[in-house]
């Protein structure tokens, strides 16, 4: 599969500094890729996921309308991709889910954790109604997450604390999706819930023992993932 651009799309708890390293080591590999930041103000008024969906339009004009995408979400970007599909008039060449939650038709992002881990959801349900942010990750809480300290120290520059409305919108799903192939890989425990329904729907799976933020500790074994996850499924949908 020559003719695509790899959209590397962060969570919108942190920033494109998630995948900067495996964009680079794809770029490196002479793959066009692209990682863009996930844009949002809470004075436009519109929804978090509108303005995230927008941002990637934006994005994807540096792109050649004949090329394919592979919309690749890490994390909290996953329940975006179908409203990001709907977005940009490019052709997907698959969607893939790294680590990431799996989109359920006008489901919020404190309803998908519902279905992950009840007994968490409601506890963090609540701090949220008692105004509380999440995440409010400090570098001493990654410590063991990113071992680089440069790279720690840019992530927790990043992160974005969010309240009680992002996590309770909820994300539309358009009823053909997904209408292309999707593969799941999976780094912790936190996504277990997540893996099941992905290999349910018969999605390609691939699973490795690592950190949620394996993207900033082994780059290179990432893009081997995600670039073997594609090359299987270009070759089973051309058999």
């Amino acid at each position: 599969m020559a003719d695509i651009t790899y959209v590397l799309v962060h969570s919108p708890l942190v920033g494109p500094l998630t995948w900067q390293p495996v964009q680079a080591e794809m770029a490196r590999r002479g793959l066009p890729t692209i990682a863009p930041a996930l844009l949002d103000h809470p004075a436009t008024g519109l929804p978090y996921w509108r303005q995230h969906a927008d941002s990637l339009a934006n994005s994807l004009k540096q792109v050649s309308p004949d090329r394919n995408i592979v919309l690749v979400a890490h994390s909290g970007a996953g329940p975006l991709l179908p409203v990001m599909r709907q977005s940009t008039p490019h052709s997907i060449a698959a969607y893939m889910f790294v680590d990431a939650g799996i989109p359920r038709a006008d489901t919020s992002r404190i309803d998908l954790m519902r279905q992950q881990d009840p007994e968490w959801a409601e506890q963090f349900y609540q701090e949220l109604l008692q105004g509380g942010r999440f995440p409010a990750w400090t570098e001493q809480d990654l410590l063991e997450e990113i071992p680089d300290d440069d790279l720690r120290r840019k992530m927790v520059m990043e992160v974005n604390p969010r309240s009680l409305s992002f996590f309770t919108e909820p994300i539309p799903v358009f009823s053909t999706w997904p209408d292309a192939p999707c593969a799941y890989i999976k780094f912790s425990g936190s996504y277990d819930w997540d893996f099941k329904q992905a290999k349910h729907a018969g999605w390609l799976t691939r699973e490795i023992k690592a950190g949620h933020f394996h993207l900033l500790v082994d780059a290179a074994l990432v893009a081997d993932m995600i670039i073997d996850a594609v090359q299987n499924i270009s070759q089973s949908r051309v058999h």
